[in-house]
């Protein structure tokens, strides 16, 4: 018997852990595609150092030096998929982050 073969088992030992629900993985994958744009991860990366963890457009397209209707655009994608809330105060929304669920993303790597 050759020492240097390997065995399907040796390669592929079956695995106990049941797969994530299909339904979760969607959302997840939702959730991960959202922020796989580097101009979504500045703006939260912004939210979450800006005062009180929240801003409006007007404090993000100066240092990120894009457009309001591009900011807008990108903080509609993260509120798609529920990273970021928002609320309206008098003509301006606010973001803040939705730490909820902010802390799925962590947990994938816990």
């Amino acid at each position: 018997m050759n020492k240097n073969l390997l065995t399907l088992a040796d390669c592929a030992p079956a695995s106990t852990a049941e797969p994530m629900a299909r339904a979760k993985a969607e959302d997840i994958s939702a959730l991960l595609k959202a922020v796989a744009d580097p101009t979504r991860l500045q703006i939260l990366a912004m939210i979450a150092k800006a005062d009180l963890q929240e801003s409006c457009v007007c404090d993000l397209t100066g240092p990120l030096g894009l457009s309001q209707p591009t900011i807008s655009h990108h903080l509609k994608k993260l509120a798609e998929v529920q990273l970021v809330e928002k609320q309206r105060r008098g003509t301006w929304i606010w973001y803040s982050l939705n730490k909820t669920r902010w802390s799925q993303i962590a947990q994938l790597f816990a």
